[in-house]
């Protein structure tokens, strides 16, 4: 991604943190964060408080990578386990189609995938180790941040969500009763919040600043 970005000249942009997305993005951003505009984070974690029961599985394969650890974490990678980070937490379960997680669940069924999958789980635990680092980052560089979660995810705890509010000065926050993939049930509401933040500190910063050369 940091080839890409290059590639294209981008100098500046704005990030949207959400899952496996959100260390990449925090990586990009420590990496150069004069480039960083905003942040939007949704139920993307940076903080230990976000990690709860549904990780214990995941900690012990980094613990301990042996056969039977890595057949608990293969138990997420199931039809069961796919349906259940779409549905758990969701308020109507009619809002959320089966097209999701079924379309999903080909993906990761292809051959040679839960492989890919199983060591793109152990390595997860070097995000982890990171936190400290992209937590002073934000402290240090207090892009302008728009929270929007998920707060009935079982995976990203909605404690993770509170936890942003303990380094960053210049945030907006705004929990859903939903789950892990809020966009689900909630994808108008957030788009709403999301282009009346990109107003505020995107565009109208780029009005004053073009106003003021």
């Amino acid at each position: 991604m940091a080839g890409f970005i290059a590639a294209i000249g981008l100098n500046r942009y704005s990030l949207y943190l959400m899952d496996y997305g959100a260390p990449i993005g925090y990586r990009l951003a420590t990496q150069h964060p004069e480039q960083i505009e905003t942040l939007i984070v949704q139920n993307g974690n940076a903080y230990e408080e976000g990690l709860g029961d549904f990780w214990e599985p995941m900690r012990a394969f980094w613990q301990n990578k042996t056969p039977e650890n890595g057949d608990r974490v293969r138990q997420a990678l199931t039809s069961k386990g796919t349906k259940w980070h779409y549905t758990t937490g969701a308020r109507n379960l009619e809002n959320i189609s089966p097209d999701t997680w079924t379309l999903d669940q080909a993906l990761l069924d292809r051959p040679g995938n839960i492989d890919i999958q199983l060591a793109l789980k152990y390595d997860y635990q070097s995000n982890v180790q990171l936190y400290p680092q992209w937590q002073a980052y934000l402290r240090q560089y207090q892009p302008p941040t728009l929270i929007v979660w998920g707060k009935n995810d079982q995976g990203f705890l909605v404690e993770g969500a509170y936890a942003y509010k303990r380094d960053l000065k210049n945030l907006e926050f705004h929990l859903f009763d939903t789950g892990h993939f809020a966009l689900e049930e909630d994808g108008d509401a957030i788009a709403d919040h999301i282009h009346r933040f990109l107003t505020t500190y995107v565009v109208e910063n780029t009005k004053l600043t073009t106003s003021n050369k």
